[in-house]
């Protein structure tokens, strides 16, 4: 017998400023799809030519900066960290971002672009987690990375 497939969640703009301390314009996911706990899920950053980093980055040609979707990685990452905490009741009151390990930047983003970070656990210990991130571009691959997040409770 085969388990029924678990119901996937979503989180949108408002429930991620609930889940994370950052804001504009450094919250840099729109929302969060087909969330599997703690598990995996897949950001979304919807990036516009308005963005305040594109002044300098670069102005004959705006590239969204690698180290933004990095960031975003580990913010789509801690948020379902502490969205799966406050189904247990225990919601964390800060979310570190902690380590960056196997990082490579295939194809540069640019305004317009859909970027959905696919994010997957790799490990759980304690007030630890490690997830591989994929982040992609109508489908392409646009960089990867392992990331990990720690979650204080008090």
């Amino acid at each position: 017998m085969s388990e029924a497939p678990a119901t996937l969640q979503t989180a949108d703009i408002l429930e991620i400023l609930e889940l994370l301390p950052h804001r504009y314009p450094f919250l840099l996911i729109d929302k969060i799809i087909e969330i599997d706990g703690d598990n995996s899920c897949i950001g979304i950053k919807n990036v516009t030519f308005n963005e305040p980093q594109f002044t300098g980055h670069f102005p004959s040609r705006p590239i969204f900066p690698g180290v933004f979707l990095i960031e975003a990685m580990a913010q789509t990452a801690g948020a379902i960290c502490v969205k799966s905490k406050i189904a247990q009741q225990e919601k964390p009151k800060q979310v570190f971002f902690m380590t960056i390990d196997k990082v490579k930047f295939r194809k540069p983003v640019e305004p317009g672009d859909r970027v959905e970070f696919h994010m997957k656990k790799l490990n759980n210990r304690r007030n630890m987690w490690w997830y591989k991130g994929e982040a992609k571009v109508d489908g392409v691959l646009v960089c990867e990375a392992e990331v990990s997040a720690m979650l204080v409770t008090d």
